[in-house]
């Protein structure tokens, strides 16, 4: 039978090897909902993927040619680069549940 002290552990090692997940957030200048979708975007990813994301944060007012690359029509949008399939959600990201299943996130279990 394992202690919890062992069971802690081998959580932590399995953590460890999670992957990263990538994600590009297209937002032009700090406009409300802009900020709003990092905001709700960095809370999700803290509860939910705590140390195993990367938020990347892309100015189309001051690179526009990047919103091709991954065919942005509207701002904010988070876009999943890594891990595959890439996945697109357009939005202030205020619906948490939307969110999750949006990106597919899995919910940590109880």
């Amino acid at each position: 039978m394992k202690t919890t002290a062992t069971k802690r552990r081998a959580v932590a090692i399995a953590r460890r090897h999670e992957p990263i997940w990538q994600l590009h957030l297209y937002v032009i200048n700090q406009t409300p909902k802009s900020v709003a979708a990092l905001v709700n975007l960095k809370g999700i990813c803290e509860a939910h993927l705590k140390g195993h994301y990367q938020i990347t944060v892309i100015d189309l007012a001051q690179q526009p040619q990047l919103a091709k690359a991954d065919q942005i029509m509207a701002v904010p949008t988070v876009v999943r680069k890594f891990p595959t399939p890439l996945r697109t959600m357009i939005g202030t990201l205020s619906n948490t549940p939307s969110v999750l299943a949006g990106l597919d996130i899995m919910q940590p279990a109880a």
